[in-house]
């Protein structure tokens, strides 16, 4: 996860950044200019799936899907309240309440609200959230549930559009990691709404039918800052948008067993469609006043006038069907066979410049799979996909970049213990893409559409290798471990300059990559403690370019996170814990900016704690 402001999260998985958040399965896209990041309470689990996924998804980049898991109502009454408070004022608390609707338990209900106040270790900057999530289930019959539910989570910052300066050269300032650059008066709201609904229905012979069905509404407005170097001085740029952003996402599939050669075979067969809306308004204005580093006032200049000097209307909709087959081989021996047609159509209005339409017709997305058996602890797979992603960045004319195409491969174990409870795993996977957007070097060469904005030009053929090594789960009964190592390199294999060749295609992202984390319960009379932490370490990263006609390198060295935690089971009911978190208090950048006059490198967290608690009835 990196940070291109303080509440901009990107995702990054095997090199690339992810694109796509599923709720239940059902694909929506993620912006982190528009979209908040969700609350976590109304979700159970998060699944993950490495690597190009477009047989789920369709379009979308070889990184991975991560799949949110909403709760779900429960028979039994269960009620939870927790509450927790941190530093810099953090204040949070939850509440949590599940039950049966009726005496036999087939209308069921479930409600999520949290709250969280807090500020920051930035000055000035401070942020609201509120969530409410609500859901129903019914059972219609023995074989069919009907699911219904919505959410609403309102996200409220005072924070700034960018982040800290650096020097001309893209060295570190050394600046307190307490620095705001920016104004009092600045806002960055975001109000999401969700509804959702869902059929599964069982047949007596195996197979299953679901449909869900999910819209979300997000609006976004913006009024913040960024400081940009101009000669040797330092100035801000104002930024005032206003958006309205609208996803739909319908799904519909039939899976179950067949029987062939004596053998029993899975199938299934689905349909999809997406479609969102994108309304986008907004204008920039700059702050002529000097900005002295270290010496900023928020409340020093009042708040400005915007002129709105862009809108854009950006309409997507995808088409897909799909289906996936199983084939029992041999009782060791499964091979997956799947494919998917999407139709895909991308349309977008600016102001004042033409209208872009892109269009794809029955694109397919192949996928196959091998998996053997080894023993009963132990099996090996082997797997194939296509790559399609079409691209919204422009070059210096205006006009959208061809699609990313290419091809994934992985080979790979998987192996469990002690009855299931610890699972470990490793892959070796190579991703070749063409077509690839990359930022142009040189900044006078600005997109026409946003000025002052870089515009982009395609890449030749960049293949991104690695391997992923992963163990997760319970050592003994009262030791939970979890622990990943990721090597990721991403390269130029040929491009329309020779130069590039061989060199790295994307440096702010880390070749080496470690976590571990781990949990223990203390024996004997001290079972109601556990003591658990946690270490995060990754190797250099950094962006090159040019300033004054100077070459410039925006770097972070290698670096290590490490926290820790303790927690006291007071009862059955009631529950405490302290986290502690960058134990050591490391300063270092959790993003970086790509070049000085980016002007967005973010200070990670300095050392700090939460102490909660948690009831449960």
């Amino acid at each position: 996860v990196q940070k291109f402001s303080a509440v901009r999260p990107l995702m990054y998985s095997r090199g690339f950044q992810v694109e796509n958040l599923m709720d239940d399965g059902l694909a929506t896209s993620y912006d982190g200019d528009f979209v908040p990041s969700p609350d976590l309470a109304m979700y159970d689990r998060v699944e993950i799936v490495r690597g190009a996924t477009g047989l789920m998804q369709g379009a979308g980049t070889p990184s991975a899907a991560i799949n949110l898991v909403r709760k779900r109502p429960t028979r039994d009454t269960k009620v939870s309240v927790s509450g927790s408070v941190g530093s810099w004022d953090n204040y949070r608390t939850e509440l949590d309440a599940s039950g049966a609707l009726n005496d036999n338990g087939t209308l069921r209900g479930r409600v999520v609200g949290s709250y969280n106040d807090k500020n920051s270790f930035r000055d000035v900057e401070s942020n609201e959230l509120g969530l409410f999530y609500a859901i129903g289930e019914a059972d219609l019959n023995d074989n069919t549930t009907l699911t219904f539910g919505s959410s609403y989570q309102n996200d409220n910052s005072n924070t700034t559009w960018g982040g800290i300066p650096v020097d001309a050269d893209g060295g570190d300032l050394h600046l307190s990691r307490s620095s705001y650059f920016g104004n009092d008066w600045e806002y960055w709201d975001k109000d999401t709404r969700s509804v959702f609904t869902e059929l599964d229905h069982r047949f007596d012979n195996g197979w299953n039918l679901r449909l869900a069905a999910i819209k979300n509404w997000t609006d976004s407005d913006i009024l913040a800052s960024f400081v940009r170097p101009v000669g040797a001085t330092w100035q801000q740029r104002i930024v005032e948008q206003n958006s309205e952003y609208q996803q739909t996402s319908y799904d519909a599939f039939a899976s179950g067993p067949f029987q062939m050669l004596g053998r029993e075979h899975e199938l299934v067969l689905g349909s999809s469609w997406r479609k969102s809306l994108k309304e986008t308004n907004g204008g920039y204005a700059s702050n002529r006043d000097v900005i002295v580093l270290g010496h900023c006032d928020p409340s020093a200049n009042p708040r400005p006038s915007v002129t709105h000097t862009y809108c854009t209307l950006t309409d997507l909709e995808q088409n897909s069907v799909y289906v996936t087959t199983r084939w029992s081989l041999a009782d060791p021996l499964k091979l997956i066979l799947g494919g998917r047609l999407d139709w895909y159509d991308y349309n977008q209005d600016i102001l004042n410049n033409p209208s872009t339409d892109f269009k794809v017709t029955r694109n397919l997305t192949r996928y196959a799979g091998l998996i053997y058996d080894l023993n009963a602890n132990h099996s090996v797979y082997l797997s194939y996909t296509d790559i399609f992603q079409p691209q919204t960045s422009q070059d210096t004319s205006g006009k959208m970049l061809e699609p990313i195409t290419g091809k994934n491969y992985e080979v790979g174990i998987k192996g469990e213990y002690f009855d299931g409870t610890l699972n470990a795993s490793a892959a070796l996977f190579q991703i070749d893409q063409l077509n690839r957007a990359r930022e142009i070097d040189n900044p006078a060469l600005t997109c026409p559409t946003y000025p002052g904005i870089s515009c982009y030009e395609a890449s030749g053929k960049v293949r991104s290798q690695g391997i992923d090594l992963e163990v997760n789960g319970a050592l003994t009964p009262n030791w939970q471990v979890g622990a990943g190592y990721t090597f990721t390199e991403a390269k130029y294999k040929s491009d329309t300059d020779p130069a590039n060749v061989g060199r790295l295609f994307d440096t702010d992202v880390p070749r080496h990559l470690f976590k571990l984390s781990t949990n223990y319960r203390l024996p004997g009379d001290l079972n109601k403690w556990h003591v658990g932490g946690a270490v995060y370490t990754q190797t250099r990263t950094y962006n090159v370019g040019t300033y004054l006609n100077a070459p410039t390198t925006v770097e972070q060295d290698a670096f290590a996170l490490v926290d820790l935690m303790t927690r006291y089971q007071v009862n059955q009911h009631l529950s405490t814990q302290l986290s502690v978190n960058n134990v050591f208090d490391k300063v270092y950048y959790e993003g970086l900016a790509s070049a000085p006059f980016g002007g967005r490198s973010v200070y990670g967290a300095p050392r700090n704690f939460t102490l909660s608690a948690k009831y449960e009835f």
